[in-house]
């Protein structure tokens, strides 16, 4: 396991408007990141804000990465940031989604029928929403494994099972991995980078060496896994192979791809993040591997509550509700399957 004092600090901010508003807890403005790249933030919650980014092409068509959480005030604030880049909602040609949360996806139809824009995103992520109700009640029945206390599993189910909502879209255009979006005069790829959301997207514009990374990869906050859409495979796996991936993606010296994230501010040093998510990822599964351990020696065959509980989560189990509760279960539960010991869980009633 690492050491805390021997981690990386987080890379440091190139936007200093985007780091001052992290600072003081408000949305940054719009800011123009490359020629005919602008990137602006759509506020949700408590405080919280996701960042969007246009992007212009030749023909003055302009496509929209990540429209934000759905609400008038929204619509409003990309209304004025068009006009204060000279264009107007109908000049939005296409919205390409990085995943289907929320503050990221939310937004998009209102900002289809404003424009006429047409939607895309990868087709996991449809099958994940087409898949919504389903998926729901098969929450419900991990949350019931799971083996929480009942009244955290009440507010689980409202959180992080049947309560749980998505948007309900469905998309003109299907993104795969390396897939080119039409925008005229430029080069934006796909990639598909699964773990977070098993059909996450992120997109490189390889000549202004630039990368949207949404929440694959964030400057300081270590992202969920999993946290959409289910798959035959574990999403800690997907999500190592998608780290490494980006990894080989960015070059260091002056071609560095700049990372434009879905949270936060841009900054330099992707594959540097990048290995610091991979070794986050290590040292849980040894604090997973480390509570079974533990469990076993008392022998008890243990929930994955009971594992959950004796990991080192920033605050502690605790702290922790609803959704973020939802998110450390099922993280504990990958680990767990990961290392090869799901067999030592107690099964469900």
């Amino acid at each position: 396991m690492t050491d805390a004092a021997s981690r990386p600090a987080p890379p440091a901010p190139v936007s200093a408007v985007q780091a001052l508003a992290l600072e003081q807890g408000a949305p940054p403005p719009l800011e123009e990141v490359r020629h005919g790249v602008w990137s602006l933030a759509f506020p949700f919650g408590d405080g919280d804000y996701s960042l969007g980014y246009l992007i212009e092409g030749s023909d003055g068509a302009l496509t929209l990465i990540d429209p934000g959480w759905d609400d008038d005030a929204n619509l409003d604030r990309l209304d004025a940031a068009l006009a204060d880049v000279g264009h107007a909602m109908e000049d939005i040609s296409l919205v390409a989604v990085t995943h289907l949360h929320a503050d990221h996806l939310g937004g998009a139809d209102r900002v289809r029928r404003a424009s006429g824009a047409r939607l895309a995103l990868h087709a996991a992520e449809q099958r994940a929403l087409d898949r919504r109700a389903a998926e729901a009640l098969e929450a419900d029945a991990d949350i019931a494994r799971w083996g929480a206390p009942a009244d955290d599993e009440e507010a689980l189910v409202a959180a992080w099972g049947s309560g749980r909502r998505l948007p309900h879209v469905t998309a003109d255009l299907l993104l795969a991995d390396g897939d080119e979006p039409p925008i005229a005069g430029r080069r934006l790829r796909a990639v598909h980078t699964p773990g977070h959301t098993a059909g996450h997207l992120c997109f490189v514009e390889p000549e202004q060496r630039l990368i949207v990374t949404g929440d694959h990869v964030l400057p300081r906050i270590n992202p969920g896994i999993g946290l959409g859409g289910r798959t035959d495979a574990n999403p800690l796996t997907d999500l190592l192979a998608s780290l490494e991936r980006v990894i080989a993606l960015d070059v260091a010296g002056a071609d560095a791809l700049e990372v434009c994230p879905g949270h936060e501010y841009r900054f330099v040093g992707l594959a540097e993040r990048a290995r610091a998510l991979v070794d986050h990822r290590a040292d849980r599964t040894a604090d997973a591997a480390a509570a079974l351990d533990a469990l076993a020696a008392e022998a008890q065959r243990p929930t994955v509550w009971q594992v959950a509980e004796r990991m080192s989560w920033t605050g502690g189990i605790a702290s922790l509700h609803g959704y973020r509760l939802g998110s450390a279960l099922a993280q504990t539960e990958w680990h767990v399957q990961a290392l090869g010991r799901a067999g030592e869980l107690r099964p469900s009633s």
